[in-house]
């Protein structure tokens, strides 16, 4: 009982650190683009990167973590994938308008359910379905308005998908493959990740904003806040490894979702952003899927344990039985409506 209460308050935290990570960095990105006028998302993400491979690095010499040799082959087309899908992200928000892009990161989830169940086996209850269902109805209420389609714009958000898709379900599996903890993948993969990003993120930029970020003129203030976003953006690459390996790539999702409610109520609360009761009811809907999926996952857990067939830290074979409060089976940014979004 002692190492489940132990691993339940890890988990606790690590959710935590998502959700307080995730909606800070909307809050000063959406400052430092609507506000101060730095329109360059994908050229702030590989700063992000690169930061926090800068802080990977000075904790792993100081003895915080152990590095540890791995695949590098398998690390570093991780590291590219992960890039290429944030590129891909940003340039789905580009050439679509703002509820087509919500719905791209809608159907993530349902993608990612396919994906797991074709290619892992994994079987998802009609239960676990339902409450998935309610939450991305709920999410899409809350904040699709919009939806114009185009043909690139269209094969961007699908390209989007299968890569944000397999670069999370990859983040889970690579973890116990290779048996690494989420510190050390993220340790790895960083540097290719920034290095694509750094390379592709000025061109992006230009092609959607039609402003050189080299020739931006950088003001005191400005300085401040993309140093404070790529400090926040440590936290947030961390506890996004670290979510995703505990639990899993859905759960990882529905707590994405759970972020965008608050980013939601956060607006309308302190920052008076336009709120209506179609937004309360998409946000009370999404949140009650959300109560049902932990309930029901939580449920299946503890029915499998009872019947013996798993033990403390095992994983539920076949089965997606990841609550937002689950059982470790490893060793150890609502997107704001404008066309310059962080992923």
């Amino acid at each position: 009982m002692g190492e489940m209460a132990g691993f339940q308050l890890g988990v606790i935290g690590a959710l935590f650190l998502s959700v307080a990570s995730s909606v800070s960095i909307v809050i000063c990105n959406k400052a430092l683009m609507s506000n101060l006028g730095f329109p360059f998302a994908t050229t702030l993400t590989s700063w992000h990167l690169m930061v926090t491979f800068g802080t990977l690095h000075a904790a792993q010499r100081l003895k915080f973590f152990e590095s540890k040799s791995s695949d590098m082959k398998t690390v570093m087309l991780f590291g590219i994938l992960n890039g290429v899908s944030i590129g891909l992200l940003n340039l789905s928000l580009g050439f679509n308008s703002i509820g087509f892009y919500q719905m791209t990161k809608l159907a993530i989830i349902p993608f990612t359910v396919l994906l797991e169940t074709l290619f892992l086996k994994k079987q998802f209850s009609q239960k676990i379905k339902f409450s998935l269902f309610l939450l991305v109805v709920g999410v899409g209420i809350a904040s699709v308005t919009d939806l114009q389609l185009n043909f690139v714009g269209t094969i961007l958000s699908l390209l989007a998908i299968v890569t944000t898709c397999v670069g999370q379900i990859l983040t889970n599996t690579i973890q116990k493959r290779l048996n690494v903890s989420s510190t050390q993948l993220l340790y790895q993969s960083a540097p290719f990740q920034a290095a694509i990003l750094f390379v592709s993120g000025p061109v992006v930029d230009q092609f959607l904003t039609k402003q050189n970020v080299f020739a931006h003129k950088y003001s005191s203030i400005v300085l401040v806040f993309i140093i404070l976003s790529c400090l926040i953006a440590v936290s947030v690459n961390f506890s996004t490894f670290l979510v995703i390996g505990k639990t899993s790539p859905v759960t990882y999702q529905v707590l994405g979702h759970l972020k965008t409610c608050l980013v939601l109520g956060f607006g309308y609360t302190l920052l008076h952003d336009p709120f209506t009761e179609r937004n309360i009811i998409g946000i009370l809907v999404a949140i009650f899927g959300m109560g049902l999926y932990s309930y029901f996952c939580a449920h299946e857990n503890k029915k499998k344990q009872a019947g013996g067939d798993v033990s403390l830290g095992s994983p539920i074979k076949g089965k997606d039985g990841t609550p937002l409060l689950s059982q470790d089976n490893d060793t150890h940014e609502v997107k704001k409506s404008t066309k310059n979004s962080l992923v």
